[in-house]
Formats: structure tokens, C-alpha cells, sequence
């Protein structure tokens, strides 16, 4: 899913919610939240959203890797990655379908 189609989902919401919404309203709510989840995990190792997931930041060594297109080893610096550990209400809501099959 693209921001423009991920717009039309926070649209429906904002509607079911709250009030009719737009498109600049939708695109509001989104950016406003990746700002802020930017601006967290800028400042914190983690932020939490209770049932939605934790995204958190590791502390990657710096290592050795190659090209897989060359094979050539090249050598990959110490870097933070962020990961994401998922939570229960979304890992439900993801497996609801494949549980009927």
C-alpha cells in the first residue's frame, strides 16, 4: 500500500470517527504522525503503541559483507537499525483471515 492509498484508509477513519474528512486532513494525520514517530525514536530507544507494536532501535557492529554481485568483500560500518516487534491486536488482526482457511 502507497501513502495516496494508505490517505484513503485514514479518511475512512477520520469519517467513522470523527467527523467528514479530506484529503489534506488525511495527509495531516499521516504526516503529523511519521513527524512525530521520527522525532521519538530520534530521542528514545523506543516507542511503544500498546497493541500495535514497539519499534526500537539496535545497535548494528560494524562487519564484513560482500557483493553479491561481484563477490568482492566490502566492509559494512557499525550503524543503528531500526526494528519492529509486533503486537498482539495486529498480529491477530493480520492472522484473522488465514485462520478461516
Amino acid at each position: 500500500m502507497n501513502k495516496a492509498q494508505f490517505n484513503k484508509y485514514v479518511r475512512k477513519i477520520l469519517v467513522k470517527h470523527m467527523r467528514n474528512s479530506n484529503e489534506m486532513e488525511a495527509d495531516s494525520v499521516i504526516n503529523i504522525f511519521t513527524e512525530s514517530m521520527i522525532a521519538a525514536l530520534e530521542e528514545e530507544d523506543e516507542v511503544l503503541l500498546v497493541g500495535f507494536g514497539r519499534f526500537y532501535k539496535a545497535k548494528m557492529a560494524a562487519r564484513n559483507g560482500r557483493n553479491p554481485k561481484t563477490g568482492e568483500v566490502i566492509k559494512i560500518p557499525a550503524h543503528v537499525q531500526l526494528k519492529f516487534s509486533v503486537g498482539i491486536k495486529l498480529k491477530d488482526a493480520c492472522n484473522k483471515n488465514s485462520a478461516k482457511k
